[in-house]
């Protein structure tokens, strides 16, 4: 008789002997091994700013600078790539969007539903999606008035060309924060699709929701900028 085979899991695995915890570690960029070398000098940059959204006055994106911080107050649109699709096909067909998309904020996510036991709560994680997904779906949603932007990661040249033609400005916020962010929602509701199940488009009301300005109205790109500013110092 065959005995059953026991799976092996993580908590089964013996950690070598002087193994580093990475749980109890702690990590320190230093450019000592470069003793000739300085750090980049930085600009200092504008205080962070507050935005409401929808974005009813677009001077206030005039303002911004690539790497600024800035606090969102208001509404975001949540969707991503199948949402996006919908969208899309609407504005295509010349029908009506569900939610009015002069000054529109979207937030690419797709949250999960808030914990057992978590009264209060509207959503339960709600951390950023990789934003380079929706790169071909973006131009037609920011010539319908799309304003502001919200996800992680960089842009492909068409997006900048089209923030910069309908005075839009995309924002990144912490991948890998989706609890932090899940916790500064204060409603979710729902606008169309449920049957998309956490890819729904959703309006989620926020309050003091941090994020970085990645690409601005000057065509500054902090993906760009910041990798420079270091490589800099190290003679690249």
């Amino acid at each position: 008789m065959n005995t059953p085979r026991k799976r092996a899991s993580w908590s089964d695995a013996r950690k070598p002997k002087g193994a580093l915890n990475l749980s109890e570690a702690s990590f320190t960029l230093s450019l000592a091994a470069f003793p000739d070398r300085e750090p980049p000098a930085e600009a200092p940059l504008p205080a962070p700013l507050r935005i409401r959204t929808p974005v009813r006055d677009p001077g206030t994106l005039r303002e911004l600078e690539a790497g600024q911080s800035v606090i969102l107050e208001g509404v975001l649109i949540a969707g991503r790539d199948q949402a996006h699709k919908r969208l899309c096909a609407l504005l295509a067909e010349g029908r009506r969007l569900p939610f009015d998309p002069r000054g529109a904020a979207i937030y690419y996510v797709g949250p999960t539903p808030p914990p057992p036991g978590s009264p209060g709560r509207a959503l339960g994680a709600a951390g950023p999606t990789t934003a380079g997904r929706m790169d071909a779906l973006t131009p037609p949603l920011l010539e319908a008035g799309v304003k502001l932007l919200v996800g992680k990661g960089r842009r492909n040249a068409q997006v900048k060309e089209s923030l910069l033609s309908n005075g839009a400005v995309y924002c990144a916020a912490v991948g890998g924060a989706g609890a932090f962010y899940g916790n500064l929602v204060t409603e979710a509701r729902l606008l169309a699709w449920p049957e998309l199940g956490p890819e729904a488009l959703l309006a989620l009301t926020v309050r003091d929701f941090p994020a970085m300005v990645a690409l601005d109205l000057a065509g500054r790109d902090q993906y760009e900028l910041g990798p420079r500013a270091w490589r800099a110092p190290l003679g690249d």
